[in-house]
């Protein structure tokens, strides 16, 4: 997994738990890294794994609901970091819509060795899409945070239901719907 994702994940914790709780969670997690990380290197899953459930156990939040808050703080933060990506779109739908054929394309340039997910988009309005995510590490409450927080950045407010359609969360379909 990608270093970036490692560093906007400590940052969230720090920022929203104290940095006390970051050490806590590193420490306690005896990882292979020693909790070293740098944003263009690569880390084994399993580590995130871990930090996030040393994080769960300590906040007593879920595992899902620490994921959904990380997927709209990156966002934001991947949001300043490369705002020529976001700017290029005038609403969220569109943006989602585009996942596959402009924003993965964009990330594989950045870090060719990223394992992203799919977001293959079975049906779209001006004001909705549905789409199914996929992933071997079915992360997607992380996806719903994304997609959520896409939709305030561009002022727009939205419902966003899910369907597990395998128990694992590796695959899912997504429908987002704007409130008019």
């Amino acid at each position: 997994m990608k270093g970036i994702v490692f560093t906007e994940f400590l940052e969230m914790v720090e920022e929203t738990f104290g940095l006390e709780v970051v050490d806590q969670i590193i420490e306690e997690a005896n990882l292979e890294s020693e909790g070293i990380y740098t944003s263009v290197g690569t880390y084994e899953f399993s580590e995130m794994l871990t930090l996030i459930s040393n994080l769960s156990d300590k906040v007593k939040i879920s595992i899902n609901d620490l994921l959904y808050e990380f997927g709209k703080f990156l966002f934001n933060s991947l949001g300043q970091a490369h705002p020529e990506v976001i700017k290029s779109y005038t609403d969220p739908i569109n943006m989602i819509q585009s996942i596959e054929d402009h924003i993965h394309v964009h990330v594989k340039k950045l870090y060719p060795d990223a394992e992203l997910p799919t977001f293959n988009v079975l049906e779209k309005t001006d004001t909705s899409i549905i789409t199914i995510y996929e992933s071997s590490r079915g992360l997607y409450a992380l996806a719903h945070g994304l997609m959520e927080q896409a939709f305030r950045h561009f002022g727009k407010d939205v419902s966003i239901t899910y369907t597990l359609l395998q128990e694992d969360g590796t695959k899912v379909k997504f429908e987002a719907k704007q409130n008019v």
